[in-house]
């Protein structure tokens, strides 16, 4: 039976991280041994309550919501459309659609908050220093993300440990403190080149900019193409001097790892 996600999501009866504690160890435990639809499945049969995946249409999520949507999956599949996405990554979305049959929903910054932030900064005021920066991911994605994930008990990520050395800390399943819920990261063991055969295996749709040098994708004025031997995520944010290259969606990073960054996505 096909899930609606809008009328089949429930939110958690009791605060999530009562119930789903003791799921974060047996997930971790066992997620090395699982390929990506044996993880997915895994983690709805362990968790009591809705399941949001949040992705940017990136590879890596790419990947994720085909096994979410080829398995039927209870999982609510969700994206922070911020207002300044690439052409490319709305056609992707809709093309996504289109293959699966399933709707992605979107969550949108609020509209008085971006208006303000404009008001303040500019339309380009993220420029002018970090904390500006982080202020426009915070109204963008941050606050979104917020209420993505309200009523959900566990949260699916697309994060690797290879993209950064703060993301090589993560764990692959642990109860997040801000939001209140387990936050599994399917991927977290996985490299870019695992990412990319798994992609084309199933034919799945990506993101044309993947094969122009852009390996890591987010809002378009905040997003380059990488440079032979540059990390993986140096192409976010890169007028910033300081190596932080995170929105505040998963931390604030604090030094890209090189490993993974020259794989490309096209084959020949």
């Amino acid at each position: 039976m096909a899930f609606h996600p809008l009328t089949d999501r429930q939110p958690a009866s009791r605060p999530p991280e009562l119930h789903t504690l003791g799921a974060a160890p047996r997930l971790a435990a066992g997620f090395g041994a699982l390929d990506l639809f044996e993880r997915l499945r895994a983690v709805r049969d362990e968790v009591d309550g809705a399941i949001v995946f949040t992705t940017s249409f990136g590879l890596e999520d790419q990947a994720i919501a085909h096994a979410i949507f080829a398995r039927d999956l209870a999982i609510e599949v969700v994206t922070l459309d911020t207002g300044r996405l690439f052409p490319e990554t709305h056609e992707l979305w809709a093309e996504t659609e289109r293959r699966y049959g399933r709707r992605v929903r979107a969550v949108v910054p609020d509209h008085r908050a971006v208006e303000d932030f404009v008001a303040r900064h500019g339309i380009d005021g993220f420029r002018s220093s970090v904390d500006a920066r982080y202020a426009c991911c915070g109204v963008r994605k941050v606050e979104p993300l917020r209420r993505a994930l309200q009523g959900a008990a566990a949260w699916i990520t697309g994060v690797r440990a290879e993209q950064s050395v703060d993301r090589a800390a993560m764990s692959y399943a642990a109860i997040d403190p801000l939001h209140r819920l387990l936050k599994v990261n399917v991927l977290l063991d996985w490299t870019r080149a695992r990412v990319v055969d798994f992609v084309h295996a199933h034919r799945i749709p990506y993101n044309p900019l993947h094969d122009r040098g852009f390996l890591s994708i987010g809002c378009a004025p905040c997003t380059r193409a990488v440079k032979a031997g540059e990390a993986e995520r140096a192409g976010r944010w890169w007028w910033e001097r300081e190596e932080k290259k995170e929105c505040g969606l998963h931390g604030r990073g604090s030094a890209a790892s090189p490993a993974g960054a020259t794989v490309p996505l096209a084959k020949d």
